[in-house]
């Protein structure tokens, strides 16, 4: 006698998921063995005139239906499933089976193997010592059944083959293990496998961001060496800028002041990296909108790319408050330099609101994304350039947006050309609206 039942375990860990999808199997598998022992009482009572206690054991049956009821109930609150909790399910089985047996022949009575099926069931679900613990019981289940249970009176006739009620009881028994193990053992292989994979998937995003923590280290760390030379060759520009034989030289006045503008710009980046990793936060973020922190993000972009045909529309509607941050506008940058790569000529960019979400889509005219790295695209070092480090801006993009609770969504289009498809929910990136904020 065993069990499931529906539900929806999909907001709980892998381990979780799989006890309550294994308490599923164990009600579904009951419903079963209900079906199948309510049908055998009814053709040994009725069928075979064998004098049976119909009624106390239709009894038995109907309040294993009223616990496999409750389960069902209990699985739609989502709570854990623990290997105790399933014990005490597999043990309610035992009793019931138990009290049916006793009511009909004991150990005598075909039927007794169905104890092996709930030791194989509970060594499938159970931890070690769970598993001794059902051992335990239905031995001893076992044993007061030979020595306590009414006799039931069938004749040893074994020598007539299937036509022995014994015999036809032996084999009915023999199905319904084979067929409730091979259900059972089945689906509970495909639980464990789901859940193998969804723990995989979690250690390989572990891994991924442990990457991107050690990355930002490394960045924070050669920001902060590279602070000080950057200063010292900027006081040695203005100083130079001062002198006489810079001065009265035209074109050496105009490669310092390149000089100093090119060190202002990698000050500029230097800052950018240690606002990332969390440092200076409160010098350069302040409130904004959303609008018009796009606007300007696009607009940095254009400065930097004064060549590059960038086509942008921003049909976000209507405005809401947020704190500039350089993580969203350095992934939406990342996204903007890729597609300029591949389509020098043109790259479309477009800002919209959907259903409580920011989405921000980048596409281009290049050659798209080569076929065999699409499954890869967001794993580091997964890139078509064919050189050192390619890859790593995407996956900072796939890295930002999960960290807000986002996506991304990479696809080639049929016209030609790559799509990039970002989604934040604006939750996570806005501030309330009635509320004063402070930088």
């Amino acid at each position: 006698m065993v069990n499931a039942a529906p539900s929806h375990p999909s907001n709980v860990g892998p381990d979780h998921a799989a006890g309550l999808k294994n308490l599923q199997q164990l009600i579904q598998l009951r419903w079963l063995a209900l079906f199948g022992q309510i049908a055998t009482v009814e053709v040994a009572f009725h069928g075979m005139d064998i004098p049976i206690p119909l009624q106390p054991m239709l009894w038995v049956l109907a309040g294993l239906a009223a616990f496999n009821l409750l389960s069902q109930l209990r699985c739609r609150n989502q709570r854990p499933v623990t290997s105790v909790e399933l014990l005490l399910t597999l043990l309610v089985d035992v009793g019931a089976l138990t009290a049916l047996l006793y009511l009909s022949g004991g150990a005598t009575n075909p039927f007794v193997f169905l104890f092996l099926l709930q030791v194989i069931l509970g060594a499938v679900l159970l931890p070690v010592w769970a598993t001794w613990v059902m051992v335990g019981v239905t031995t001893l289940c076992f044993a007061g059944l030979a020595l306590l249970a009414l006799p039931l009176p069938l004749p040893l006739d074994h020598d007539r083959g299937l036509a022995s009620p014994y015999t036809q009881g032996m084999l009915i028994c023999f199905v319904l293990n084979a067929v409730l193990l091979v259900v059972f053992v089945t689906r509970i292989a495909g639980n464990l496998r789901e859940r193998d994979t969804r723990l995989a998937l979690l250690r390989q995003r572990a891994a991924e961001e442990d990457h991107v923590v050690r990355m930002g280290l490394l960045a924070s760390g050669a920001a902060h060496e590279l602070g000080t030379p950057l200063s010292t060759l900027a006081v040695i520009l203005g100083d130079w800028q001062h002198l006489p034989h810079f001065s009265s030289e035209p074109e050496l006045a105009n490669d310092v002041a390149e000089m100093q503008a090119q060190v202002a710009r990698c000050k500029s980046i230097v800052s950018g990296i240690l606002l990332s990793a969390g440092e200076a936060r409160g010098e350069s973020s302040g409130e904004t909108t959303v609008c018009a922190f796009l606007d300007q993000v696009v607009q940095a972009w254009r400065e930097r790319r004064p060549g590059a045909n960038l086509q942008y529309h921003n049909g976000f509607g209507r405005d809401l408050p947020m704190v500039a941050d350089s993580a969203i506008q350095q992934m939406i940058g990342n996204v903007l330099d890729n597609a300029h790569e591949a389509s020098p000529g043109a790259v479309w960019f477009e800002a919209r609101r959907e259903n409580g979400l920011l989405t921000l889509t980048v596409w281009d005219q290049g050659p798209g994304f080569a076929p065999h790295l699409l499954p890869q695209i967001g794993k580091p070092y997964q890139s078509s350039k064919g050189h050192p480090g390619g890859g790593l801006g995407l996956f900072l993009v796939f890295n930002v947006a999960r960290t807000l609770g986002g996506a991304v969504a990479v696809r080639n289009l049929d016209e030609g050309g790559a799509q990039v498809r970002i989604t934040l929910p604006l939750l996570a990136i806005t501030l309330p609206e009635d509320e004063p904020h402070g930088t």
